[in-house]
């Protein structure tokens, strides 16, 4: 008899023989020397062509990594013994994932050689445990960063990403109130105005009006310019404020700023004297509660103090001090004489208010 099949191993061979050797008794006749000899001379005569075979096997069947190492396949012998190895050697509770990784794919090849799957020969053992080898470094270009410098993306905060995840503004420095309720007549009008003119030219795209809010700041460097601007309108020329910039502006001063332009202004002198200095609307605003709103806060920040003003004969503005319980306890004459022209409406009386604390 003799076996040439390549795919016969020479483990199965020795069970063979191991298991029709076992299962003989001693009595058995054929368990004597001529039947020692002839198992002698019939290994003899298999072994040296199954092993030729098995040589030719593997080496069909072996394949040359990316790093240019030879992988011979493991055959079910050796993968039976490394699996067997692995799990009388107790592995750890938690092994690495290099060892979980080659100890399932060993799993898996026993499986396809008892089920024929292909595909599950090698494992690749230098791409578990090494790097690959490092590239050159290549020369950097100077069109690729001005071409992603040049691409245009959208703001985060308009994007529909943070429509999705959400967004939340960044707060001012000194912000103290935000109103988003208030319409004052220079927006109704501004409101006006975008309609009448998307009627005109109804076939021009138009961009969706984004609703900005009111806030209610401290004085800012930014806002210094409108600010005078908006005093020299309102009162008289000349009036400087950016000294208040030095002493305490979070308690002194309260700025209504309705996206980028200032619309109110109301100013102590300081925390220690709490004397009402200044306090305008931008005209357009007025009627809005924008005064109101600013008094109410200049009042809160100065908390168990006394607050005092001085405010013209026939100023509107002595009924919204009254709102807030301010008393008048003095009277003078001529006190705007150095700062009013004589052609002004504006009495130059003063009455004195206080507000008691």
């Amino acid at each position: 008899m003799r076996v040439t099949r390549a795919s016969m191993s020479l483990d199965g061979l020795l069970d063979f023989f191991r298991t029709g050797i076992e299962s003989r008794t001693p009595d058995d006749p054929a368990n004597g020397p001529e039947e020692a000899s002839y198992f002698e001379r019939f290994m003899g005569s298999v072994l040296p062509e199954y092993l030729e075979v098995r040589c030719q096997v593997q080496d069909s069947g072996c394949k040359t990594d990316n790093f240019g190492t030879l992988l011979r396949p493991l055959s079910r012998y050796e993968v039976s013994a490394a699996i067997q190895y692995a799990s009388a050697s107790g592995a750890p509770a938690l092994p690495s994932p290099a060892q979980a990784t080659i100890l399932r794919k060993l799993h898996l090849r026993r499986k396809g050689c008892r089920t024929d799957l292909q595909g599950l020969d090698f494992v690749n053992h230098n791409s578990l445990t090494s790097a690959p080898p490092q590239l050159p470094p290549q020369p950097l270009q100077p069109g690729i960063f001005n071409s992603l410098k040049s691409i245009r993306t959208t703001p985060y905060e308009m994007s529909f990403l943070s429509r999705l995840c959400g967004h939340r503004p960044s707060i001012d420095s000194g912000l103290v109130a935000v109103d988003w309720e208030t319409r004052s007549p220079w927006i109704e009008l501004m409101t006006d105005v975008r309609e009448h003119y998307s009627y005109a030219h109804s076939a021009s795209s138009q961009s969706p009006e984004v609703p900005v809010p009111i806030r209610y700041v401290s004085l800012q460097p930014s806002y210094l310019q409108q600010v005078h601007e908006l005093l020299a309108r309102v009162f008289w020329d000349g009036i400087d404020v950016s000294d208040l910039l030095q002493s305490c502006p979070e308690r002194c001063s309260v700025i209504a700023v309705y996206g980028k332009i200032v619309v109110g202004v109301a100013l102590l002198s300081s925390p220690q004297e709490a004397y009402i200095t200044y306090l305008a609307v931008r005209a357009g605003w007025h009627n809005s509660q924008v005064a109101t709103t600013m008094l109410y806060h200049l009042i809160v920040l100065n908390p168990h103090r006394d607050i005092t003003l001085h405010v013209a004969a026939n100023n509107p503005a002595m009924l919204l001090y009254n709102r807030f319980g301010f008393k008048a306890e003095e009277f003078i004459t001529g006190f705007y004489d150095d700062y009013l022209d004589s052609q002004s409406r504006a009495s130059m009386n003063a009455f004195r208010l206080r507000l008691r604390r």
